[in-house]
């Protein structure tokens, strides 16, 4: 299984190989990155790549889009180092791959928008209304469930799912009247707020825990490569910093990433990750919220811990040496 796993991901990443290699000429560490999603959290190895970090640390660092469902088999295949996605999409592979873990954490509470039509203003417009969703039982499925019982509504009772396959067209189908809510993150926010849909509840206000956007790994590739691993770790660090610090700088690079110049959807995307944390730890009680949810999907998960999960070594190494606290020291 791995190997045709691999080979079907390697096709996907030859077509993002670096001018280096096709020239013959790799530099001496090389690492592959991927993505599960275009979201802004999910930005941040582009932004450190961009930013030059990795090449600081002596690293090749190729970032590649491994969307949805076969994030974490690139990296069960060995065809990326490190990943970002989340801990909902890491959890379910990772009992079957023990070697599968979590490094870091960039997204600790649920933060996710839901988002009306115009004429859906109040929870009572909402009742017997439809709410467009990606896939049953999916972190979007968790969170809506969450802001529609904060309406004070049921939602097995007060509204109905319709799940519509991916991220991208959740937008279109509220925009086309197709539904009269969904979920919804930046830079989507944007064009939801320009088209005068109605924000009943952000999520983000609750602070209701969630595990979501996480930098993952495997614990054979830490074990095998340990100051690669911490110098990655570092360069991201830095990539955090630099996402915080320097705004404009940032813009530019959030721009090639979601292909768009457009100053506001930049600025929303922007507003929306700045609070990622600076020592990005993987909270457990964020992470026994996951398995909570996953076990109203299937009662097995209820025998697994959230340390199992979880290997803080190369953040907490940085953490310990003062580094972080430097980085972030005033001059």
């Amino acid at each position: 299984m791995k190997k045709a796993i691999s080979a079907s991901v390697s096709i996907l990443l030859l077509a993002f190989a670096s001018p280096v290699i096709a020239q013959g000429k790799p530099e001496k560490e090389r690492i592959n990155i991927g993505y599960a999603a275009r979201a802004v959290v999910h930005s941040i190895p582009f932004v450190t790549r961009e930013a030059g970090f990795f090449r600081e640390e002596g690293i090749q660092a190729d970032v590649v889009r491994t969307a949805g469902n076969v994030a974490p088999m690139t990296l069960v295949s060995g065809d990326v180092s490190f990943s970002i996605m989340s801990a909902f999409l890491l959890l379910p592979p990772a009992v079957q791959y023990p070697d599968l873990v979590m490094l870091a954490g960039l997204t600790r509470y649920a933060s996710m928008y839901l988002v009306t039509r115009p004429e859906i203003a109040t929870a009572n417009d909402l009742r017997g209304k439809i709410v467009g969703l990606q896939r049953p039982g999916d972190a979007y499925e968790k969170n809506a469930r969450v802001a529609v019982r904060h309406l004070g509504l049921d939602p097995d009772k007060d509204v109905k799912f319709l799940y519509v396959g991916s991220n991208e067209v959740m937008w279109t189908a509220l925009e086309s009247r197709r539904v009269s809510a969904t979920m919804l993150t930046p830079p989507s926010t944007l064009f939801a707020r320009k088209a005068g849909m109605n924000f009943l509840v952000n999520l983000s206000d609750l602070k209701v825990e969630y595990q979501g956007s996480s930098l993952t790994t495997r614990r054979s590739f830490l074990k095998e490569n340990p100051r690669l691993a911490l110098r990655s770790v570092r360069a991201m660090v830095r990539g955090i910093h630099f996402f915080k610090t320097r705004k404009e700088e940032t813009f530019r690079i959030l721009a090639k990433f979601f292909g768009t110049n457009d100053r506001e959807a930049l600025e929303e995307s922007w507003n929306y990750a700045s609070d990622i944390p600076i020592k990005p730890y993987v909270s457990e009680s964020a992470v026994q919220a996951v398995i909570d949810h996953l076990i109203e999907l299937n009662p097995r998960f209820g025998k697994h811990k959230p340390a199992e999960f979880i290997e803080s070594g190369p953040l907490a190494e940085l953490d310990k040496s003062g580094f972080i606290d430097r980085l972030y020291a005033t001059k």
